[in-house]
């Protein structure tokens, strides 16, 4: 019992400003990790050398194999990341604008990550048990982030009431999966007129 009391003792020590440091030091580095590898994936494949991603980010192979001992583990953690952000993006993009520029802002961010995701293909559809809680995550974060805002728009009176957020998510994967040969911006366009869309049969006439 005296163990358990001096951890929680410990606990309750001011961390100081070296520490803090530290720790933000090593939470950039990984942040850099996880960018750099996310770069190479979409470049050259989830199966690029580690030393690849290692030279992109700046540090030693080492380094990268310090923070996931598995190739599956760093995949995994890209992914999450990519998907935090994206989640992230709807609070910090609803307190810029208005709700319905929001949503439209939202949705390009959104083409985005399906752009990054694709690099990740090959790997998240491989049927390796690692990836199989990738899909809960994924609806877990990002179904609530575009609910709020398709909730906010239709409340102002933007977009017409009653849109299914995991029916938009599955359109804009669609849309951008189809314009695979024509490049991201023609997805953008493709994205924005499907969000132009939504605005047919808003109950305006409740918001003026």
């Amino acid at each position: 019992m005296s163990d358990k009391f001096d951890k929680q003792d410990d606990a309750l020590e001011p961390v100081s400003p070296t520490d803090r440091r530290v720790r933000a030091d090593a939470q950039r580095n990984l942040d850099g990790l996880l960018q750099a590898a996310m770069t190479v994936f979409a470049e050259s494949g989830v199966d690029a050398p580690v030393r690849e991603i290692a030279k992109k980010a700046g540090v030693g192979v080492g380094t990268v194999y310090r923070h996931f001992s598995q190739r599956s583990d760093l995949i995994k953690a890209v992914f999450r990341r990519e998907i935090d952000a994206c989640a992230d993006a709807a609070s910090v993009l609803a307190k810029e604008h208005g709700p319905g520029e929001a949503l439209a802002q939202w949705m390009q961010r959104y083409v985005d990550f399906i752009s990054a995701k694709r690099g990740l293909a090959a790997a998240l559809h491989s049927g390796d048990p690692a990836y199989e809680a990738l899909p809960a995550y994924f609806d877990k974060r990002l179904r609530p982030a575009l609910e709020s805002l398709l909730g906010a728009a239709a409340a102002a009176g933007e977009i017409r009431a009653g849109v299914e957020p995991n029916d938009l998510l599955r359109a804009v994967a669609s849309l951008c999966t189809s314009a695979n040969d024509v490049g991201a911006d023609h997805s953008r366009r493709m994205v924005a007129l499907l969000v132009d869309g939504l605005r047919y049969g808003a109950n305006r006439h409740n918001h003026k």
